[in-house]
């Protein structure tokens, strides 16, 4: 698939860019913290993961060009603020993938991740995905309202899914079909 920018009002969903290197670097370390107890990362004894910039730019390249995953970058009036990214896409059968988003401190609460995940989902729905899912630790609300949001039907509790902040930790399973009604702000129409 093409790599694509959507956009609405001051909010672009677009692919990653070594241009980005920079900005990238310096809102990942300023929100380290912030973001630890929530992303996943390989469990101990696992081989230790240490990718540069430039090849993470080549892996979502290679994602989109396979239409195996549609991982982006968000901007608010073009500064990179989050990620959002439709990752193990399966065609086939299933036709689905999964759903995940996280976003700087400073820009979270604003309605930027519900908008820019309305946006992808449509994108990947409109390319003949079926189903995205959307895992989420039970004790984080504001991730589990931006599924509520968007409609995402809760599916129930998967234990022990993945290994985050020291350990294995239980995930809500949210999801929405291709079929299912897009109704609210969130997935109105592009301009």
């Amino acid at each position: 698939m093409r790599l694509t920018t959507l956009k609405r009002g001051p909010i672009s969903v677009r692919p990653l860019r070594r241009s980005d290197e920079n900005a990238w670097l310096d809102l990942r370390a300023r929100n380290r913290s912030w973001l630890k107890p929530w992303e996943a990362t390989n469990p101990p004894g696992s081989p230790p993961v240490t990718a540069s910039f430039a090849s993470v730019v080549r892996r979502d390249r290679r994602q989109w060009r396979d239409d195996s995953g549609y991982p982006a970058v968000v901007e608010v009036d073009k500064k990179l603020v989050a990620r959002v990214t439709i990752f193990g896409i399966q065609w086939g059968a299933e036709r689905g993938g999964s759903i995940g988003y996280w976003i700087d401190r400073d820009y979270a609460g604003r309605g930027i991740v519900p908008t820019a995940v309305a946006m992808l989902s449509t994108m990947a729905f409109d390319r003949g995905l079926h189903r995205l899912e959307i895992a989420v630790r039970p004790e984080n609300a504001k991730s589990i309202a931006v599924a509520d949001k968007l409609g995402f039907s809760d599916e129930g509790l998967r234990r022990s899914y993945l290994y985050i902040d020291g350990a294995w930790r239980d995930h809500r399973i949210f999801a929405r079909t291709q079929g299912a009604p897009r109704i609210g702000r969130y997935w109105e129409e592009q301009n």
